[in-house]
């Protein structure tokens, strides 16, 4: 009987340690497969999310958008505004074992200006170069004064990888990340899988409760929340509006929404391009006819439920930089008819590129039935969010519906795609009064100059409509109830630090 006994609690004691064990690993759900896993080539938002697990940054946001300490502890701004010095946080690791200091953050600042590769170029536009004051003391020496670059410098072109490791790789590390975040690259397996282990020498370390954290790419809203209602995820980030009574419903989850800093749109290749050349790329007043088909009120309720804000501008209509003088127009399929007739375009016809995610479907289709009532054909080619993306780029596409993500700078959301040459102008439009008007607005840390030169600038861009803007989403995120410590903030990132397993 003793030994019985003895067999059933080494037997419940097995279970309790295999248990806990399984509770350091933590699986995430994403809707797509990130692109190039190096923070100054990247462009997607899945991206961004193993980003923050996997490398630190300089300086990051709260829940307020205020700009605390990160990788930098304080800095300070010259008198004239154009020099920021950083003091930097001692005892801190890359992935290598190399150490992070100011002679590093100088390497990654220029790295993000200067790799061919670099998407992160226009964000850090106004450093004209980088000192090494001490060992841990960076300044920056700006060509202008520079209101939006702490703010840049919050996401991947403040993220800092280990010198040594981007040296001998070249663009090569997206391969292979060498950061200095909670947790370390161990494989990826592309559409399937991206595996992180803890870093055991993370500056932060206390604070890490994950052994392991593994990313799934389920581009599937349905099959994303099966799994973790089936326990084979831990958590998962966009989930279907309509799906959120039935998560309600369910003890075992827990909602965890946030509203964002970015917006849906649609955008559209105006350039000189072959597939370019079509009456919706070359003249603006069909792309104007094809907004006016557009009621971004029935998109929002029939797709989301009525959850998201409806919007026409880079910002949401809340946001202090929105041009007030351009409102969401309402929708008016007879003006839309009008203006193709005057543009001499009968039975317009066009592709739109979208990915293969549920949401994004969804929002295609109800597009596709609304421009048909105004005899538009738009026809819906479906391809992996990675391809879509990789047509921008080619300029392989007529329409591509690609929304961002947000920046806590109103500049992220403008700058990079608008002015004639950015790294994500992937439209190629060129409207140089546009970039004139964006550039002056980077260079002033007066708000109510700001918003008026935005206001100019939007004026032309959404006469110009290179990017149709629909709506401003929610961040639905769904978690195990057994999850604590997770805290979306607006940019939508999971932050990792202080999260666990019950």
């Amino acid at each position: 009987m003793r030994t019985r006994i003895s067999l059933m609690v080494g037997a419940a004691l097995l279970t309790l340690t295999t248990a806990a064990a399984a509770q350091t690993h933590l699986r995430i759900g994403l809707a797509e497969d990130p692109d190039l896993l190096d923070p100054h080539q990247a462009r997607t938002f899945v991206g961004r999310l193993v980003f923050t697990a996997l490398c630190d940054k300089l300086v990051d946001i709260d829940a307020d958008l205020k700009i605390v300490p990160r990788l930098a502890t304080e800095w300070k701004f010259a008198e004239d505004g154009k020099a920021i010095t950083m003091k930097l946080r001692q005892g801190v690791k890359f992935h290598d074992g190399e150490k992070f200091d100011a002679a590093a953050a100088k390497y990654n600042l220029e790295r993000a200006l200067t790799l061919p590769e670099s998407r992160r170029k226009s964000e850090v536009a106004a450093i004209a170069s980088v000192d090494v004051v001490d060992d841990y003391t960076i300044r920056m020496n700006l060509k202008t004064p520079s209101s939006p670059l702490l703010a840049q410098l919050t996401d991947r072109a403040g993220m800092m990888v280990s010198p040594k490791a981007a040296k001998e790789m070249g663009a090569g590390l997206a391969k292979n990340p060498v950061c200095s975040g909670p947790f370390k690259f161990v494989e990826r397996v592309q559409n399937d899988r991206i595996v992180l282990e803890r870093f055991a020498d993370y500056w932060n370390k206390g604070q890490v409760h994950f052994d392991k954290v593994t990313f799934l790419p389920i581009p599937d809203a349905t099959v994303r929340l099966a799994n973790l209602q089936s326990g084979q995820l831990d958590l998962l980030e966009r989930l279907l509006p309509t799906d959120i009574a039935a998560v309600k419903a369910d003890k075992r989850l827990m909602l965890n929404p946030v509203v964002g800093l970015g917006y849906a749109s649609f955008s559209i290749n105006v350039g000189q391009t072959e597939r370019a050349k079509t009456p919706l790329g070359q003249d603006k007043r069909v792309r104007e006819a094809v907004e006016l088909a557009i009621d971004r009120n029935i998109i929002n309720q029939v797709v989301f439920n009525g959850e998201f804000t409806v919007g026409n501008q880079p910002v949401a209509p809340n946001n202090p930089f929105y041009a007030k003088t351009r409102p969401v127009p309402k929708r008016d399929v007879a003006k839309a008819k009008e203006l193709l007739k005057a543009a001499g375009v009968s039975n317009l016809a066009f592709e739109m590129n979208v990915p293969n995610d549920t949401q994004q479907q969804q929002v295609a289709q109800v597009i596709q039935g609304m421009l048909a009532e105004a005899g538009i054909t738009m026809k819906i080619v479906s391809m992996e969010f990675a391809t879509v993306l990789q047509n921008q780029t080619k300029r392989n596409y007529q329409a591509s519906l690609v929304g961002w993500s947000g920046r806590p700078d109103p500049d992220g959301n403008m700058h990079i795609f608008l002015k004639h040459g950015a790294p994500l102008n992937e439209t190629d439009y060129n409207n140089p009064e546009v970039g004139k008007l964006l550039d002056a607005a980077r260079e002033t840390y007066d708000v109510a100059k700001r918003q008026a030169l935005y206001t100019k600038a939007a004026e032309l861009y959404l006469d110009d409509r290179p990017i149709v803007y629909l709506y401003h989403q929610k961040w639905l995120f769904v978690h195990s109830a057994k999850l604590a410590g997770f805290k979306p903030l607006p940019d939508a990132m999971i932050r990792l630090e202080g999260v666990k397993l019950q």
